[in-house]
């Protein structure tokens, strides 16, 4: 008898209406369509702009779309993990906000902090429940508001965020679909480039760190580049390799949209052609804990029931790793 796997068995996602173009940026800081395309791959973000709405009113427009897709009541939710950088607050958990919001009022939830890894890390945690019989319909959102936390006087920043929500359900499969691998590492060493300097318990926000702008995005973004164009790719690479698995055998590849040359870099590791990269950050940027799942929710329809799947991300912390799945559905 083969082992219960969990298996993604809907997708849900949404972005934000207003679109944040780079010749809107342009306007706006020191900045050209040119640069930021040739460097970064990125045309436009979405930014959620309707005042006050946050991080969760985005997670639980995804999570609705989902049980929409699926067929199911929120109520049926037994656990919902949010995985995000830019919580609606400190607490009560944004887990649980969406929970409210939606009606999973059966489930419990927690918020899930690893910067750009956060939804491989939320997919991996989410399969445990799964795996161990502990539960059988595991919500996993990626969700962040990053326009919220972006200094748009930062050129080198401002153009790489974008808002945005993705979100996936997990249930049993027998038949060897669903997550077959994972491979997670951090290292906090990382934190010196890529970090908010004020607003936890090590500064509080006062008048100074306000001052300071230091409740934005801090990144030193050649360094952070050097890091992630290695770790993503060997990563996916590993994972790839504990598992007998050759380029040819990889039906797509979903990494983590942060910049289009370190995606390409992932993908020439690991053997694959341009053709099998999933690929968004054009038209939503770095939606940070979002990106992955939303690249699954556009890709969706192209999907077929048996396909492999590495997913791959590097993030703050610094966060990083990749997992291995078994699609589990043909196009609906």
């Amino acid at each position: 008898m083969q082992s219960v796997k969990a298996a993604i068995t809907a997708v849900g996602g949404y972005v934000p209406d207003y679109v944040l173009t780079n010749q809107e940026l342009e306007q706006i800081v020191d900045t050209t369509d040119e640069w930021i395309t040739t460097r970064t791959g990125i045309k436009e973000r979405r930014i959620l702009k309707e005042p006050g709405k946050a991080t969760s009113d985005m997670g639980a427009e995804a999570v609705k779309r989902l049980c929409a897709r699926r067929g199911i009541s929120p109520e049926e939710i037994e656990l919902l993990i949010c995985c995000t950088t830019t919580p609606d607050m400190v607490f009560p958990a944004t887990a649980n906000l969406i929970c409210h919001k939606v009606g999973a009022t059966r489930a419990w939830g927690f918020d899930l902090a690893a910067a750009c890894s956060g939804f491989l890390y939320g997919l991996a945690t989410g399969a445990q429940f799964i795996e161990s019989g502990r539960c059988k319909k595991v919500v996993v959102v990626g969700a962040d508001k990053m326009s919220s936390i972006v200094d748009y006087q930062d050129r080198t920043t401002c153009i790489l965020f974008g808002d945005g929500a993705g979100a996936v359900l997990l249930e049993p499969a027998e038949e060897g679909y669903g997550v077959i691998d994972f491979l997670l590492k951090s290292d906090g060493k990382g934190c010196q480039y890529l970090h908010m300097k004020a607003g936890g318990s090590l500064r509080p926000a006062s008048i100074e760190t306000v001052m300071n702008r230091e409740h934005f995005v801090y990144q030193e973004g050649k360094a952070v580049f050097k890091f992630a164009v290695v770790d993503m790719a060997e990563v996916a690479y590993e994972v790839m390799q504990r598992n007998q698995l050759k380029g040819e055998d990889i039906a797509w590849l979903v990494p983590h949209q942060a910049n289009k040359r370190i995606i390409d870099a992932t993908a020439h590791r690991m053997n694959l052609p341009e053709e099998k990269v999933m690929l968004n950050i054009q038209r939503y940027g770095n939606t940070t804990a979002a990106t992955i799942p939303l690249c699954l929710w556009d890709y969706e329809s192209r999907l077929k029931k048996g396909d492999n799947l590495i997913l791959a991300a590097f993030g703050g912390g610094f966060t990083w790793g990749a997992l291995y799945l078994k699609w589990a559905y043909d196009p609906r």
